[in-house]
C-alpha cells in the first residue's frame, strides 16, 4: 500500500455518500479521478489487502435474520467445507480459529424462518454440525481500521 491507498482506506471506511455518482464524488473528495479510485480498490481486493468492499446492511431492519455460527471441522476437509461455505449467498464471511470450533461463519437471510433450514442444508452438504449463536443483544464497536 502507498500512500494514497491509505488515505482511500482510511476516507473511506466512514462509508460512501449516496449520490448519483459515488466512487466518482469519493474521488474528487481524495483529489483522484474516479477511474483511479476504482483501480485501487480493485487492486486492493485482489491483491487480499481488502477481503470485502461494500455496504453494511442492518439485515434485521429489513425484515431479514443473521446469527454467528461454529462447526468442529477436521483438518482434511477444511478446505471443502470453506468452498461450500463461500459459494453460499447466506454466508456473509467465514474464518478459520484454533479451537475445537475452529470455523466460524455469519448466516444471514432474508427471513427470519430462513435460518434453520439454511443451517440444515449446510450440515447436509458438509456432513458436520453447526452450532448457531443467536443475537441477544446488539452492541456498536465502531471499529476503526488505520491503514
Amino acid at each position: 500500500m502507498d500512500a494514497t491507498d491509505r488515505r482511500i482506506v482510511n476516507a473511506l471506511q466512514d462509508g460512501v455518500a449516496p449520490t448519483e455518482r459515488p466512487y466518482r464524488d469519493a474521488a474528487r473528495r481524495l483529489g483522484l479521478t474516479e477511474e483511479d479510485l476504482l483501480a485501487r480498490l480493485e487492486r486492493l481486493l485482489e491483491e487480499g489487502v481488502l477481503t470485502r468492499f461494500g455496504p453494511m446492511f442492518d439485515v434485521e431492519k429489513m425484515g431479514g435474520a443473521f446469527c454467528l455460527c461454529a462447526m468442529s471441522v477436521p483438518e482434511a476437509d477444511m478446505a471443502r467445507v470453506v468452498a461450500a461455505l463461500d459459494a453460499r449467498p447466506e454466508v456473509a464471511h467465514n474464518y478459520e480459529r484454533d479451537h475445537a470450533l475452529n470455523l466460524w461463519f455469519v448466516l444471514a437471510t432474508d427471513r427470519e424462518d430462513a435460518i434453520r433450514p439454511a443451517i440444515e442444508s449446510i450440515e447436509a452438504e458438509t456432513g458436520l454440525a453447526v452450532l448457531d449463536f443467536p443475537k441477544r443483544r446488539e452492541f456498536f464497536v465502531g471499529l476503526r481500521v488505520q491503514a
